[in-house]
């Protein structure tokens, strides 16, 4: 089937499947309350399978459900946090409810409603990139994570708005698609780029989401929208088959309501793929099964350093500080050790040094052969010039413009060597485990934020505070963001936890135990069961 007799069929597919599969009446479950145990609203994994297994749902009868909120709430409510939906999510759903009657042996994340940021290729679904230039694109096949995704027979509901090419931390905001808002507060941010991921996902418009970070884009948004968020070490997981903004940097991974789904998911993503030569480093590194770490008594005895360089800063608010110095109580409370002031050796330097590579348009070209002849554009900049893009991203544009398409940063004059090879980002990293090493500390935690969500009228002016750009992207190291509590009586913040190289399993063993002990996230309230 040619591209564009696929877009067409999308689109009369998106224009009328809710339609047709939700309306009222149209099965027993169209209706929030179909099962007498299952809550659609804030839904895990092990809900979704134990109301199959127990035969109070159909997968079909789940996937109707998050259907169903997501024409609901999303648009009415001003969210716009769902660009589309998968048309061929139900035919999936039915496919296994058959496979489940015949007693197969399904995936480890079978039926589980997945919200896909709209920068992971997917085969039978346009990729946009948040640019309206690549609105109708759709790739050849699935980014590696969505193909890992869909083996494990995960579905696919739904593609998410992100910020104009991840350009930017502050707002999700795209030429494709609008304005997506804050589920907690309609007024706010949902942070960016992955700010549709997140707040689709804090609505329960699925079960669980995938995003991106390449300096914030995971961990802010989690942190926005009480959700947890993981930035794997760089290395131990795929990013190919997703559109670029820095490939030294760029993260792909999970963001969920809960820790225990989030490992779920990253069993599921994380190892070694041939494509991306990067996956090279963590070859081997990756664990068996990251359920096992999640351990509720796992703080006792634990190390953490307290990052102060970046807690008491002179725009950090109050109230956000106050959530954190309460999170380092309940810290101490399940027995761990804190170290307070933790410091980094030369971390000043560090965080004034130039340790960005300006490879967006090299990285694009990449990516754009990639699709082949059908690609809609050839070069990034070609969109600079038909002015199809949103005005705020125009300055980056012209940055970017002024490095070739077709020359690797490392091979520029003067060079820019990839990660491993990057001295500066290496000295970075040697600086932080050399100074985790000296106070014997087994993390570093700060605010993810230290301020809360900004006025989405004013995203730029109010973007403060924004932690998550500052360690982790370009040491490699792994970060997760964990909700810690509210600020302002009701705007979520997040604590960051940052490990050493290929922990994750230790950080998803103390965040869940932080977790398990505090109980902050709850659901927006905008957003209930449909009764």
């Amino acid at each position: 089937m040619s591209s564009g007799k696929k877009v067409g069929r999308l689109a009369v597919a998106m224009n009328f499947m809710l339609a047709v599969f939700v309306a009222p009446g149209a099965a027993h479950a169209s209706e929030e309350n179909a099962g007498a145990n299952f809550s659609f609203v804030e839904a895990t994994i092990d809900d979704v399978h134990h109301a199959l297994r127990s035969g109070e749902m159909s997968c079909v009868d789940i996937v109707k459900g998050y259907l169903r909120r997501i024409v609901r709430y999303d648009q009415s409510a001003g969210l716009n946090a769902v660009i589309f939906t998968n048309s061929a999510a139900l035919e999936k759903a039915a496919s296994i409810d058959a496979r489940l009657a015949a007693g197969e042996t399904l995936g480890s994340l079978y039926c589980v409603p997945v919200l896909l940021k709209d920068n992971f290729d997917t085969h039978d679904m346009p990729t946009s990139g948040g640019s309206s230039a690549l609105k109708t694109s759709v790739p050849p096949d699935d980014a590696f994570m969505v193909k890992q995704l869909r083996a494990a027979d995960a579905i696919v509901i739904a593609k998410t708005n992100m910020a104009e090419w991840a350009f930017s931390p502050k707002q999700t905001v795209s030429s494709s698609y609008g304005t997506t808002a804050n589920a907690y507060a309609l007024d706010r941010v949902p942070a960016g780029s992955s700010g549709g991921t997140a707040s689709a996902t804090a609505a329960s418009f699925g079960v669980v989401g995938m995003g991106t970070d390449t300096g914030n884009s995971i961990r802010g948004p989690s942190s926005h929208l009480a959700l947890f968020g993981i930035r794997s070490t760089l290395g131990l997981t795929s990013r190919d088959g997703v559109i670029p903004l820095a490939l030294d940097r760029d993260i792909a991974g999970p963001m969920t309501r809960t820790v225990k789904d989030a490992a779920r998911v990253f069993n599921v993503v994380a190892g070694f793929d041939p494509a991306d030569s990067f996956t090279a480093l963590g070859k081997g590194r990756r664990e068996d099964d990251y359920t096992t770490f999640l351990n509720p008594q796992a703080l006792r005895g634990k190390r953490i350093g307290v990052l102060r360089a970046l807690v008491d800063t002179d725009d950090a608010d109050p109230a956000v500080i106050a959530v954190f110095e309460e999170a380092l109580t309940d810290l101490v409370a399940q027995g761990a050790v804190i170290v307070d002031p933790f410091n980094v050796a030369n971390l000043e330097n560090h965080l004034e040094g130039d340790y960005f590579c300006a490879r967006f348009r090299y990285d694009m070209h990449v990516y754009l052969e990639s699709l082949g002849d059908t690609a809609p554009i050839k070069d990034v900049m070609e969109v600079r010039r038909s002015g199809e893009y949103s005005p705020y991203i125009e300055g980056r544009l012209d940055y970017f413009a002024k490095y070739p398409a077709d020359v690797s940063p490392a091979k520029l004059d003067p060079p820019c060597p990839e990660f491993p090879d990057h001295p500066g980002r290496q000295a970075y990293l040697d600086d932080v485990l050399a100074s985790m090493d000296k106070a014997q500390v087994d993390v570093i935690v700060y605010p993810s934020w230290t301020n809360p969500p900004a006025r989405l009228a004013h995203a730029v002016k109010e973007y403060l505070g924004d932690n998550s750009q500052l360690v982790a992207p370009a040491t490699g190291l792994p970060a997760v963001s964990v909700p810690m509590g509210y600020s302002y009586g009701g705007l979520p913040a997040g604590l960051q936890i940052l490990g050493r190289p290929y922990s994750e399993g230790l950080l998803f063993s103390l965040a869940y135990a932080y977790e398990q002990a505090t109980q902050h996230r709850k659901p927006p309230v905008r957003f209930p069961a449909i009764e």
